[in-house]
């Protein structure tokens, strides 16, 4: 058994696990040019916010060793020019355009274009490497809060194929496989792309962890018939008021488990809160392609012309949430104050994008 990793560096090649194919087909596919990160991030290939975020990086440096510019000012024209480009891909994870602006800012301290070009490699290998060490972090920090629930469930897919390694709201599965810790997990569907069954189901079944399936409108019955103690997910987007933006379905979670008064846990990394929005009603939500809700496997499954709502995410609202797993700690309400509190403490300012 071991941990699937989704996003792999290797002698200037970036390649990644193209998920649309998961799980009855495994293949790593190479991503060569900038067009070819942008169809991934957007094609759902790659997924999770923290994963887009790392991908985008290396599409942003691939793409800028491309360039053969006059000057280094021409340089840094088509390198934002490009970060444009990519940050158009999935608007709603902040990890994506967070990526693309420490590129941007890193850059500058070059003083020619071969080294803006090292710098931008480096750069991303970097958050590549901090975004495994947070993961881990986090996983450490939610194992402490599940102490003594052993049965969990989550939706979507947060884990180690959506990051660097091991996940977030998957990382206590993980790190908990891996020291000897037994979870009974119970993995929501998550309707219409179906990471939840497709990504989570498999990437846990990898890992060793006892994974049970049940359709997302199975919820509020599961929780009470399996005696859940407490459900975890993950994050795309945490407004500063602790507003948070996750795969659609997650706000029905939050509310079943106010309902049986269980803790309902968010975990994400310090780069998925935008402190510039104050609250969820400012995060905007991608709707996409019908087709996701009136086909399965290409087939129709409702009538031809039927209208279709398909937004990709939802908000919980903060009051609904127990805690906000970081890989700084865990940040507890009044989250208005201590979100930015936590932040400021380790960053040196108020916000982080």
């Amino acid at each position: 058994m071991s941990i699937p990793l989704s996003i792999q560096w290797t002698d200037q090649q970036l390649v990644i696990l193209d998920q649309q194919k998961l799980p009855h087909i495994i293949e790593y596919i190479e991503l060569n040019t900038i067009e070819d990160v942008y169809d991934a991030i957007l094609k759902l290939k790659v997924r999770g916010a923290p994963a887009i975020g790392i991908t985008a990086a290396y599409g942003l440096a691939i793409a800028a060793q491309r360039h053969e510019p006059e000057s280094l000012e021409a340089f840094h024209h088509y390198v934002r020019k490009d970060a444009s480009y990519l940050a158009e891909s999935r608007p709603t994870a902040v990890n994506l355009v967070w990526a693309l602006e420490r590129l941007l800012a890193a850059v500058q301290q070059a003083k020619t274009v071969e080294e803006a070009k090292a710098l931008l490699i480096d750069e991303a290998v970097k958050i590549h490497q901090e975004d495994e060490e947070s993961c881990r972090s986090i996983g450490d920090y939610a194992l402490s809060l599940l102490e003594g629930q052993t049965r969990v469930m989550t939706i979507c897919n947060a884990g180690s194929i959506a990051t660097a390694k091991y996940g977030t709201a998957l990382a206590p599965f993980h790190l908990g496989s891996e020291r000897g810790k037994t979870f009974e997990v119970f993995a929501c569907e998550t309707r219409p792309v179906f990471q939840g069954s497709r990504l989570t189901v498999w990437e846990l079944q990898q890992s060793g962890v006892d994974v049970t399936l049940i359709t997302d409108s199975m919820a509020a019955h599961t929780i009470g018939a399996k005696e859940i103690e407490a459900i975890i997910v993950g994050a795309d987007r945490i407004a500063a008021n602790g507003d948070t933006a996750n795969k659609i379905g997650t706000l029905n979670l939050a509310l079943l488990a106010a309902a049986y008064q269980i803790p309902f846990y968010v975990a994400a990394p310090v780069s998925t809160f935008d402190l510039s929005i104050e609250n969820g009603k400012n995060i905007t939500i991608e709707e996409r392609h019908p087709d996701e809700i009136t086909h399965i496997g290409g087939e129709p499954i409702a009538p031809i012309g039927t209208k279709v709502f398909n937004p990709a995410f939802d908000v919980t609202p903060g009051h609904l949430i127990t805690a906000i797993i970081t890989e700084k700690g865990v940040i507890l309400p009044e989250y208005d104050k201590n979100i930015s509190s936590l932040l400021g403490a380790h960053t040196g300012k108020g916000e982080t994008k």
